[in-house]
């Protein structure tokens, strides 16, 4: 499928974690060409792939970890997460992906905290 097609076909999970992530830094892209893949969402920065597997996957299991392993040779950490979980809790979803970023950033948090310059003591 066309990654236009994608885009405006999401899942109903890709959204749920799509909104509440966007507005992060480092900036999350979704449907992101990994030839011959597309990566559901991904934090380029960090490269992170994100996968979103409905009950689809569950008869490609092999064709998954093919996947998985072709990404991590291009340097990429891959996570998969359920649409059932993620609809079930989109705030943890959106948490864990954002601390996975921290984590292969190095430990940055993702948004850091507001500065503290210009505050009176």
């Amino acid at each position: 499928m066309p990654e236009r097609a994608l885009r405006n076909n999401s899942t109903p999970a890709e959204l749920a974690v799509w909104h509440r992530i966007s507005r992060f830094r480092p900036a999350f892209t979704r449907q992101l060409v990994e030839a011959p893949f597309i990566i559901d969402l991904a934090c380029r920065q960090a490269k992170l792939a994100v996968e979103f597997d409905g009950s689809q996957h569950l008869d490609s299991v092999e064709r998954d970890a093919r996947r998985t392993a072709y990404l991590q040779s291009k340097g990429w950490t891959v996570i998969r997460l359920w649409n059932s979980d993620v609809l079930a809790n989109p705030d943890g979803a959106t948490l864990h992906v954002l601390e996975k970023a921290a984590e292969c950033l190095g430990g940055t948090h993702p948004q850091p905290l507001p500065s503290r310059e210009g505050r009176e003591r």
